[in-house]
């Protein structure tokens, strides 16, 4: 017996349940079925051939018009949030996951089971393939685009079988966890979450120390937070000790870094010397003054013993600090960091334009070998799980994406420091104590088998523009990672 998928090309069209959702699709667009492992016939992988190699290509994958859609994308290098629309010009540079309604049938119809009249769902998720990373865009013509890059010159191709997956159903809620599973089984890459160990925490009430402190954050600071918290009725059973705990100084840029980022925005940013880790152990704020010894286990033990809380976290960047690890300093040298300058994605800087002048650009980042990055996690994680600490929440992820040059690119460095920080986090923290943070890019998503929760958006401003032209993004929220 022949079974007819539900998502096809023919006659230049994607067809899913034999209604048109793509027209005008390209020659050199592909279509490869799934595996049987890999799930039903109802979806698709789509790929295309390019005459030339290159670290970048764009292809149209045909017009789409007289729809309804649900697009996540990348309004920061860091972040994604939604946007609806009903033609291909409105989706966004960097949609990573595009949720497709056709406007005829039924709702009614949708609910009692008569499927030649129901609304049908079809889902978009752009994937990894090899060292290449794919998303969607719109453009001008409303054809919808898939864009593939390896952010990284030297890696290159012409040929690709599965950068995109398609997948239909009148039920989006199937339809979307069925697309996951079967991208699941493809990429074997990463896991869903109710594969992997829940920490402690999400049973809890807590409290990060980020929106009181910032980086000013003492131990005293800790202290005096937990026990306002605990006399106004709401005592935490658990605290992230944000930003603010680590060894951190800044190093003076060289006359030749000065005239190779010179203007005065780029300036002055230089001249507030971002900060670097120069140590694993904890700086002077959270070393008790009377036994500097104990370091950071002085706030641990006040926080369990006193405070009753079950767990303490601590903060720290993918990179070791938003400046990375700086090179050639004493105990640091071992990691092997050098200065890299990321290179920023167009798209990226389309969405959000002030990256483009962030420090972190203007000043370069200490990343540390990739073959080092597992010692460094575990010596960073060994020291604080012996000092009573229970996880760590790991900021600053999607910075790997631009900082793949040389290295086989962004899926490839992003692969090895994920690989890294699973393996330290299952041998430092048995509840599997990790938070990801600024991580919604695809490359960390579908290479990450050990993180299950995941911080879900930007931080809280209750003053200033942001609340202004975003009063959608308020909620600072943390939760599970349901992929």
């Amino acid at each position: 017996m022949t079974i007819t998928p539900a998502v096809k090309i023919a006659d230049r069209k994607v067809i899913v349940k034999d209604r048109t959702i793509l027209t005008g699709v390209p020659d050199n667009v592909l279509v490869t079925s799934p595996s049987s492992s890999a799930g039903p016939p109802e979806g698709v992988f789509i790929g295309a051939q390019f005459n030339n190699e290159k670290s970048r290509h764009e292809v149209s994958l045909g017009t789409l018009r007289d729809v309804r859609f649900l697009a996540c994308f990348r309004y920061k290098l860091w972040w994604m949030e939604h946007m609806t629309g009903d033609s291909g010009r409105e989706i966004p540079l960097e949609t990573q996951f595009l949720l497709v309604e056709t406007k005829d049938g039924s709702h009614i119809e949708s609910d009692v089971g008569d499927e030649a009249n129901q609304i049908v769902y079809t889902v978009f998720l752009p994937l990894i393939e090899g060292p290449f990373r794919a998303c969607l865009q719109g453009n001008a013509q409303d054809e919808m685009e898939l864009c593939l890059e390896s952010g990284d010159a030297a890696t290159k191709a012409a040929s690709f079988t599965h950068s995109l997956f398609i997948m239909a159903g009148t039920d989006p809620f199937t339809t979307i966890t069925s697309a996951i599973r079967a991208v699941k089984l493809h990429l074997k890459t990463f896991r869903q979450q109710h594969e992997k160990k829940t920490p402690g925490i999400v049973d809890c009430f807590g409290w990060c120390t980020w929106d009181a402190f910032y980086k000013e954050v003492t131990q005293e600071g800790v202290e005096e937070g937990l026990a306002s918290l605990s006399s106004g009725g709401t005592p935490p059973r658990f605290v992230i000790i944000d930003d603010g705990w680590q060894s951190v100084e800044g190093d003076p840029l060289n006359q030749d870094d000065h005239k190779n980022h010179h203007n005065q925005h780029h300036q002055q940013q230089q001249e507030e010397h971002l900060p670097r880790l120069t140590k694993i152990k904890e700086n002077e704020k959270f070393q008790n003054k009377d036994n500097p010894g104990v370091g950071i286990r002085s706030i641990v033990d006040i926080c369990k013993e006193k405070y009753g809380l079950k767990y303490v976290y601590v903060w720290h960047a993918m990179i070791g600090y938003w400046g990375g690890v700086r090179p050639g300093v004493g105990e640091m040298e071992k990691y092997r960091s050098s200065v890299k300058y990321p290179a920023v994605l167009k798209a990226v800087v389309e969405n959000d334009p002030v990256f483009r002048d962030d420090s972190m650009v203007v000043q370069g980042v200490g990343l540390v070998d990739p073959r080092s990055v597992y010692k460094f996690y575990n010596d960073l994680h060994g020291y604080l799980a012996g000092s009573g600490i229970d996880g760590v929440k790991v900021d600053v992820q999607c910075i790997l994406e631009t900082l793949g040059g040389g290295l086989g690119g962004r899926v490839e460095l992003t692969r090895q420091y994920h690989q890294a920080l699973d393996a330290s986090v299952a041998r430092n923290f048995p509840d599997n104590g990790c938070i990801a943070c600024m991580s919604q890019n695809t490359d960390s998503l579908y290479c990450s088998k050990q993180t299950a929760i995941v911080r879900a958006s930007d931080d809280f401003f209750s003053k200033g523009p942001h609340v202004a032209h975003d009063p959608h993004r308020i909620g600072g929220l943390q939760q599970r990672v349901h992929w």
